[in-house]
């Protein structure tokens, strides 16, 4: 299939994007690097009458640190983050998790800004936004806005944009040095979407979760931050208690059905990739007795 007909314009500014933003509301899309929309287009899943690309706007490029805070710019694109020491040191997740984006080509391509923009609920990012606490940067008419990561994305393809916001950057808070983290999806084949996936950050002393963010996509109409990673937190983590959480992480999901799987069938994957990542991050094969995929 094929998109179809719309206008196009390529922002030079930011400024200009948002003249252009707001003069089309809701009938414009943003294009950056084109990986998300551009297919949701071509299978008619979205229809926007006007275009508006930024792909060029260099000043959205990027990733800066300044003291504990770690800053995406938008248009900064998967294969950077890839290669970035920053990345690398700050926000380890991030890194595991691009290197599961579908393919070379794509993630030459694909951008952060745009994947969180487009709010695919099988899409890693959104997912590690959750689990590394992120506030998403969007800027309008009327200035700046900060968004928290588990306030950002509304539903399938849905987010808190306004139609005359622009994403612009993205921040991180730099994780401590004794953090750790957890990446793994369960596909057909790599570069597919993802069946079911987790994103989770944790801080790990004494044995013991301190701190322990569980971030599921592809169980819902939204990437899901886990409440039932709470009961993890300052106990110790025995087969019964792990078997509480996952029985409690059960009732929080609203999985779809699709080609690929039912819901039964994600609820089940999702609770063994929970089993597997607290036994991965406390370094416990124990707690994943009894455990199959």
């Amino acid at each position: 299939m094929k998109a179809s007909a719309f206008d196009y314009a390529r922002a030079t500014s930011v400024a200009h994007a948002l003249e252009l933003l707001t003069a089309h509301g809701e009938r414009a899309k943003v294009l950056a690097g084109g990986q998300s929309l551009l297919p949701a287009m071509n299978l008619r899943l979205m229809a926007p009458e006007f275009i508006v690309d930024i792909g060029e706007l260099a000043e959205l490029r990027g990733v800066t640190v300044k003291g504990d805070v770690l800053t995406i710019g938008a248009l900064t694109r998967h294969a950077d983050l890839l290669k970035s020491p920053e990345i690398a040191a700050h926000a380890p997740l991030l890194r595991d998790a691009v290197a599961h984006v579908a393919h070379p080509a794509i993630r030459n391509r694909g951008t952060i800004g745009g994947s969180l923009a487009q709010a695919d609920p099988a899409s890693e990012l959104p997912a590690c936004m959750l689990a590394l606490d992120a506030t998403i940067i969007a800027r309008g008419p009327r200035g700046e806005r900060r968004i928290a990561a588990d306030e950002f994305f509304a539903g399938i393809y849905e987010t808190a944009l306004a139609p005359q916001e622009l994403l612009i950057a993205v921040e991180l808070p730099v994780q401590p040095k004794d953090s750790t983290h957890y990446f793994h999806e369960f596909a057909r084949r790599h570069g597919d979407y993802a069946i079911v996936g987790l994103a989770a950050q944790a801080l790990v002393r004494d044995g013991r979760f301190a701190d322990l963010r569980l971030g599921f996509f592809a169980v819902g109409d939204r990437p899901l931050l886990a409440r039932s990673a709470g009961e993890l937190i300052d106990v110790a983590v025995t087969p019964a208690v792990l078997a509480e959480a996952s029985s409690a992480l059960d009732e929080e999901l609203s999985p779809l059905e699709d080609q690929q799987a039912t819901p039964a069938m994600r609820r089940h994957l999702a609770k063994v990739l929970l089993m597997r990542c607290v036994s991965s991050l406390l370094s416990r094969p124990d707690l994943c007795t009894g455990v199959s995929a």
